[in-house]
C-alpha cells in the first residue's frame, strides 16, 4: 500500500504541466539577455547578460525561468516592438516579473535612426512624434522614462503578478579611481526607485550594489576582468558577479516569495 501510494505521488510529480508552475520573466535590454542568448562570440569575451546565469539559482522543477529582453530596447521601444505585449500576454497569476531599463533611453526622442529615447525623470511629460521604424511608421506619444515602467509594473500587478524593478547596472567608466557609472549618465538609477515606490514594486539597488562592488575590485581588475569590447556590455565574469547581486537583492526581501523558489 505505501509502495503503491508512493508511485502515484512520484507519477503526480514527473506530470505537473509546465503551466501548471509559475514563471519568473525578465524583461530589459542587452545587459540583461546579449544577442540571441548563445554566446556569439564564444568563450569568456562573450558578451552575456546577467539574466543568462539566473536559472543556476532557482530550483526550475519549481519555477520556469524565462528571459525575454532583447538587446537594443528602452522602456519606450521594448513597448513599441509588441515585445512586453508577448510577454503580458503569457503572465498568469502567481508569476513573477523583473526588469531593467536605462542604458537606451538617454537618446532623442524622435531621431530616424532607432525612436528609442524618453523623457528623462518619472513625470507627465509627452510629446507627439513621428515614428519611422518599420513596426511602427506612425504618429507616437512619447512619454518620460517613469511612465513606462510605471506601465509595466501596472500591467504586470494587474495580471495577478509580482513586479520587480531594478536600477541599471553601471557602465565601465571611471573617475579618481572610483566608478562613475554610479548615476548612468543621468539618473535612473534613482528614477527606477521612485517608480518602485510609487507602484509599490519591489527594488533592486543594483548600480549602487555593483559600483560599490567595483570600488572595491579597482579600476584595473574590473577593466580585465568583467569586460572586454566596450563600456557598457559585460563578458562572462562580469554577468555571473552581477547575477549574484540580482540573487541579493531578491534575498533582500523575506517577503518576497520568489525567494521559496531559490536553490
Amino acid at each position: 500500500m505505501i509502495l503503491t501510494t508512493a508511485i502515484i505521488s512520484l507519477s503526480s510529480f514527473m506530470f505537473i504541466k509546465p503551466q501548471d508552475k509559475p514563471t519568473f520573466y525578465m524583461i530589459g535590454d542587452s545587459t540583461v539577455k546579449n544577442g540571441r542568448d548563445d554566446g556569439q562570440k564564444m568563450g569568456s569575451d562573450g558578451q552575456w547578460g546577467w539574466g543568462h546565469y539566473i536559472h543556476e539559482y532557482f530550483d526550475t522543477t519549481r519555477i520556469n525561468i524565462e528571459n525575454d529582453a532583447l538587446g537594443g530596447t528602452s522602456s519606450r521601444s521594448f513597448i513599441n516592438m509588441g515585445l512586453w505585449d508577448k510577454v503580458l500576454a503569457k503572465v498568469k497569476p502567481g508569476d513573477y516579473v523583473i526588469m531593467q531599463f536605462g542604458h537606451n533611453d538617454n537618446g532623442p526622442l524622435d531621431d530616424t535612426a532607432r525612436a528609442r529615447g524618453t523623457f528623462k525623470g518619472v513625470g507627465d511629460e509627452q510629446k507627439e512624434v513621428y515614428n519611422p521604424m518599420k513596426y511602427m511608421q506612425k504618429q507616437e506619444v512619447v512619454h518620460s522614462y517613469g511612465w513606462y515602467m510605471r506601465k509595466y509594473i501596472n500591467d504586470a500587478k494587474a495580471k495577478g503578478a509580482i513586479a520587480i524593478i531594478c536600477s541599471p547596472i553601471p557602465r565601465n567608466d571611471w573617475k579618481d579611481g572610483k566608478s562613475s557609472g554610479r548615476n548612468m549618465t543621468n539618473n535612473y538609477g534613482a528614477w527606477a526607485k521612485e517608480v518602485a515606490q510609487q507602484t509599490g514594486a519591489y527594488f533592486i539597488d543594483l548600480n549602487t550594489m555593483i559600483c560599490d562592488f567595483y570600488d572595491k575590485e579597482g579600476e584595473a581588475k574590473v577593466r580585465a576582468t568583467y569586460f572586454h569590447a566596450d563600456h557598457t556590455h559585460t563578458i562572462e565574469a562580469g554577468a555571473k558577479e552581477n547575477t549574484k547581486f540580482v540573487i541579493a537583492g531578491i534575498k533582500s526581501y523575506p517577503d518576497l516569495t520568489l525567494n521559496k523558489f531559490l536553490k
